[in-house]
């Protein structure tokens, strides 16, 4: 690192930390307001699942010591594969 920052004054990244670890960025400069949008889209969709249906998963999941999102997925990435080889063959 050659050159010293503007606002801790470091030749290093040690140094740097420690001016960090001692000062707050609220101490330098003006505070401006900031208005920006958030998208957040998740990567999970939700669907309802039969009570009777959710007792099974459970215990079975549990049977094979991993969580219902698992299992399920895995059941679903199975049956997906079922439906897909048999539309190949036809």
């Amino acid at each position: 690192m050659s050159d010293k920052t503007p606002t801790s004054n470091a030749n290093s990244y040690q140094d740097i930390g420690e001016f960090w670890d001692k000062h707050d960025a609220t101490e330098f400069g003006e505070q401006t307001n900031v208005d920006f949008n958030v998208n957040i889209t998740s990567q999970r969709k939700y669907f309802p699942l039969d009570k009777h249906l959710f007792i099974k998963v459970k215990q079975i999941a549990k049977q094979h010591g991993i969580s219902e999102e698992t299992l399920l997925n895995l059941w679903i990435q199975e049956k997906i594969n079922q439906v897909h080889i048999v539309k190949s063959l036809s």
